[in-house]
């Protein structure tokens, strides 16, 4: 079986912007707590450091090669795991094959020859799809397999590089992976609240920072919805109408937004759901006022007025 690819986009390629994969990207970050489980997730706390991965037009290209691929089967934890890598030219940037180990093929596109600064983050992602062969994770949907694989590697701690990764200038562009780079900087958000991390610090592409800065409005916009208590007014004048009606039309159809994403249930008595701002499980609590719910696959505890 061939997973691939890293998503390599030949330079001058239009680059997909904002975040049209964002169902699928929360539904792989709830995907990974279910099979890690939160104690597992807590073992990812620290990132890849640009220091492990560099790579100079000095060092001798096949030893650096499996250095920096030993870099990635170390933080990902795969201990027994082989890594055999090749350079081949391909329309794609990398593919791995996933047999059953211990020892994996990985071939990389023979630019990254030139272009070395960017084989960690096309390591990353190959590794990864070794991981979650190994964990039997995996959407049914290839393309959704391969986001789900962008943003394991981004949420466990390597998925920086993959931003980094993302280039242009006025002639030429550059981006690896599925994930759009607003969709890379959310889920990096993601991460560095859940570790308080600062990824911005590793970056040296200034597009990259503009993307993580995008992606990092909109997860804190997770954590600013209604029923939380640091939701704004807007949300909280909205919600307490949907409440109104809910409360007056109990055995109606429940209330719900696909926009705001709570629903109402119209059970005695009234709960409401929303998505967890971590790992966008649906929590369940009574409509009652101040309530103080804990997610029971992350662990976070979320101050609501419900």
């Amino acid at each position: 079986m061939t997973a691939s690819d890293a998503g390599g986009r030949p330079p001058g390629d239009p680059v997909e912007r904002g975040f049209p994969h964002l169902e699928t990207v929360r539904a792989s970050v709830s995907a990974l707590y279910k099979r890690l489980s939160w104690d597992t997730m807590r073992l990812f706390d620290g990132s890849v450091v640009p220091s492990d991965v560099a790579f100079s037009d000095s060092d001798e290209l096949y030893s650096g090669v499996q250095r920096v691929a030993r870099v990635m089967v170390h933080h990902f934890r795969l201990p027994d795991a082989r890594m055999i890598v090749n350079f081949r030219e391909m329309d794609h940037a990398a593919s791995v094959e996933l047999a059953a180990g211990p020892e994996y093929f990985i071939e990389l596109n023979t630019r990254f020859r030139r272009h070395r600064r960017d084989i960690g983050a096309a390591l990353a992602h190959e590794v990864m799809h070794v991981c979650l062969h190994r964990l039997g994770l995996a959407f049914r949907d290839t393309r959704e397999n391969e986001i789900l694989t962008d943003t394991a590697t981004t949420y466990l701690g390597a998925g920086w590089l993959l931003l980094d990764a993302f280039r242009q200038d006025q002639v030429s562009s550059q981006k690896l992976g599925y994930l759009t780079p607003e969709e890379y900087g959310y889920v990096l958000a993601k991460r560095a609240a859940l570790f308080g991390e600062d990824p911005s610090i590793w970056f040296t592409s200034p597009q990259a920072y503009e993307a993580y800065v995008e992606g990092r409005a909109l997860a804190r916009a997770d954590e600013e919805q209604p029923p939380l208590t640091a939701a704004g007014w807007v949300g909280r004048r909205r919600y307490a109408r949907d409440r109104r009606s809910a409360l007056a039309r109990p055995d109606a159809v429940p209330v719900a937004s696909d926009k705001v994403g709570y629903a109402f249930e119209s059970h005695s008595p009234l709960h409401v759901t929303f998505p967890c701002p971590t790992c966008h499980q649906r929590i369940r609590v009574p409509v009652q006022g101040r309530v103080r719910a804990r997610c029971g696959l992350c662990r976070t505890v979320l101050e609501c007025d419900t």
